[in-house]
């Protein structure tokens, strides 16, 4: 298994021989991508963006190389993005529902198992690399990349990312976790200073990499961003003391493509290993740089031992797959489980599910209905052989009802179809022209406006979808309203105008026909909102979209309005089914480095459903600032209608701790804790016990 560190450093020796047989020029090559942009002039480059953006020679459409050997039988490193899948290829590979629909599965077998399928494609094109585990997080969820990740939550971050990271790191795949760290904001990537005090660092924004270095990722992609003045990609303390110090990470860091390296001296000493994808400031610049004694030849080496020992590790006598794995029907089920895992029921005032003997019309209102919408359009833009819109799921799933669908633009047909079906369906949200990966107008060509980031002007719906709701809401009281999109949607403003609410995020290739199933009832809905909901975007951390210095508090989400006793519409890990369940007999017991927490899950509705049991830590006698509580752990648990099953959920005291800055270091306060367990982080759907430590 080529996550396990332990394996990986059986290759050292090997590594060191071939490392101390290469001269100071091979060794800088392995440190830099294979690919030079400098000789382009900016139409040139501005020509490529948009072919690689848009065009069918678009961006990663093969793998792309870095370093390499031949003479040593030393392959390179060969980079595969997406983290919905993989972007190489044009129309043939299997597009997963983005990752914030995944996280809402809080499936970590699932997850592992979307791992194994993006791990066997990347094979197939014959990558090495999956720069894929993106696990930012969303601090505010108008950043625009917030789709990419699981959550807002770091626990749940790092145990889904960690569940990436295995199931592709078993297909002999590296793992590439990113983007390190405090990049939580699009627009200003480039540029944002960010600043936080040292327990936000370590309690916050940083134990979810952590989790994914302890599960055995291969690789580090730092970020463009810089930390505290000082970009990530040539951060001492970030790259050198945290990373490979610290949380003793064996395997090799890599750039942000193309300016995530900034200065070749400060980046190299910083703990940089692999500038990524063309080379600027390493190559020759760096060798001159060790000439002039500016750069240890040291630090090169340990630079190149890390590459090599990792390249061999994972391609020596690694699986190989044909094309035909790519896109194949075995690789669509699980993309289609996991919109059918994820898609999230919020409301339910009785509209769901659909009965076929009872519905012969639905009004499919809203022109993302008909849209094929799978999120951004920036570098995880999938390319799938097809897509499932809600419109041709309907009809796949229901071909005896009619679908009467309007778009939204001519208000009175709205109303018109609303008036004579059965059921009303509003598809309305977002795609990659509102948020996603931000390419700005200079950065393309023949192109107006850009693409993409933070969403800065509202976080919630268009003005004309809010308006289109509640014109047409009225005409029928069977109204179920779906929401697209890559992270939380306000819905204040027409929450209580419709009969059901279900959130869809981006659902990929299958997501039409499992939001379909779902409306039928055929499936069962059971994602939990991986986000908390506000009545009001003022309970939100406040985010300068395009600062050039941004603070981030201690407290964001669902720990802040917790915090500050402020009810949320929705709570965080939220999520409705046709079935119901209830929690009793919850124990936590200590043994050894860790907390047993059990409960009794029993499924008291109908029909067979999934719960997520979910645990969170209370920490109302803590001598110090501390949330109210906090997720520590979750379980996905399927039952039988009537079914009942013990579920038990692991805490290690590790992190149970808390971050003293004042002498660096981790400690356990000795007090009583409160343990609760249940469906989401309202209290009313948690029961609790105590236990001391």
């Amino acid at each position: 298994m080529r996550a396990s560190k332990e394996l990986r450093l059986t290759y050292t020796e090997k590594a060191q021989q071939i490392v101390d047989r290469l001269t100071l020029e091979q060794k800088v090559w392995l440190m830099s991508g294979n690919i030079d942009f400098t000789k382009l002039s900016p139409e040139e480059f501005g020509k490529m963006v948009t072919e690689m953006l848009s065009g069918d020679n678009h961006y990663n459409i093969t793998p792309y190389d870095a370093g390499g050997i031949e003479e040593y039988n030393l392959p390179p490193m060969r980079f595969a993005d997406g983290p919905r899948g993989i972007v190489c290829g044009n129309w043939q590979t299997t597009c997963f529902p983005v990752t914030m629909a995944r996280g809402a599965t809080f499936d970590q077998d699932l997850e592992e198992e979307v791992g194994h399928v993006i791990g066997r494609e990347a094979r197939a094109f014959g990558a090495n690399l999956f720069a894929g585990v993106c696990i930012n997080m969303p601090y505010n969820p108008g950043w625009g990349r917030s789709q990419e990740v699981y959550g807002e939550e770091t626990t749940h971050l790092g145990k889904m990312g960690a569940a990436l990271v295995r199931g592709v790191q078993d297909e002999d795949i590296m793992a590439c976790v990113k983007h390190y760290a405090f990049n939580n904001m699009e627009n200003a990537r480039f540029k944002v200073s960010v600043t936080c005090d040292q327990r936000t660092e370590q309690e916050v924004l940083l134990p979810h990499f952590k989790d994914c270095i302890d599960a055995g990722a291969a690789s580090i992609m730092s970020s463009y961003n810089r930390y505290n003045g000082v970009h990530c990609g040539h951060h001492n303390y970030l790259l050198n003391q945290v990373l490979k110090k610290e949380w003793d990470f064996d395997g090799f860091v890599m750039s942000d493509f193309m300016w995530g390296v900034r200065d070749t001296v400060e980046s190299a000493n910083g703990g940089q290993d692999m500038e990524m994808m063309n080379t600027q400031w390493f190559g020759d610049r760096l060798i001159k740089a060790v000439q002039d004694g500016f750069v240890s030849e040291e630090r090169i080496n340990d630079a190149a031992l890390r590459i090599v020992r990792t390249i061999l590790a994972f391609d020596d006598g690694h699986k190989e797959y044909d094309m035909s794995v790519v896109g194949c029907p075995e690789h669509i089920a699980v993309a289609k489980k996991a919109a059918e895992e994820g898609i999230t029921l919020i409301k339910n005032s009785g509209a769901l599910p659909f009965s076929r003997a009872g519905v012969k019309k639905i009004a499919l209102i809203g022109k993302l209905g008909a849209s094929e919408n799978i999120g951004d359009h920036g570098s995880s833009w999938v390319r799938p052989p097809y897509v499932v819109t809600p419109k041709a799921g309907l009809e796949k799933t229901a071909p005896d009802t009619e679908i009467l669908f309007a778009d939204g633009s001519d208000l009175e047909a709205a109303k018109e179809a609303a008036r004579s079906a059965d059921k009303v369906v509003f598809v309305v949200g977002y795609n990659h022209d509102d948020e996603g990966e931000f390419v700005s107008e200079d950065q393309m060509s023949n192109y107006t406006g850009g693409i993409g980031g933070d969403r800065k002007k509202s976080l919630g719906l268009h003005e004309e979808d809010i308006a289109l709701i509640k014109a047409v809401a009225p005409e029928n009281s069977e109204s179920v309203v779906v929401l697209v999109g890559g992270n939380m949607i306000m819905m204040t403003e027409w929450y209580d105008d419709v009969n059901a609410v279900i959130m869809a995020y981006y659902p990929g290739m299958e997501g039409g026909t499992a939001l379909a199933e779902i409306l039928f009832g055929d499936v069962n809905p059971s994602g939990k909102l991986p986000y908390v909901v506000p009545y009001r975007e003022e309970d939100l951390p406040h985010v300068d979209w395009e600062a050039t210095d941004q603070y981030y508090e201690y407290y964001h989400g669902y720990t802040r309005l917790e915090k500050n006793g402020v009810k949320p519409l929705v709570p965080y890990g939220y999520g409705l089914s046709y079935t119901s369940f209830a929690f009793s007999d919850v124990t936590a017991e200590k043994k050894e480095d860790s907390i047993l927490v059990r409960t009794t899950v029993k499924n008291t509705g109908e029909r067979a459903g999934a719960e997520v049991c979910q645990v969170y830590a209370g920490f109302e006698n803590s001598a110090v600032d501390r949330p109210v509580k906090q997720l520590k752990g979750f379980a996905r648990v399927f039952l039988e209608a009537g079914e009942e099953k013990e579920v038990t959920v692991e805490i290690p005291v590790e992190k149970l701790k808390w971050y003293n800055p004042v002498y660096r270091r981790w400690e356990l306060e000795h007090m009583e804790y409160t343990i609760y367990a249940g469906s989401s982080a309202d209290n009313a759907d948690l029961k609790t016990t105590k236990v001391t430590l």
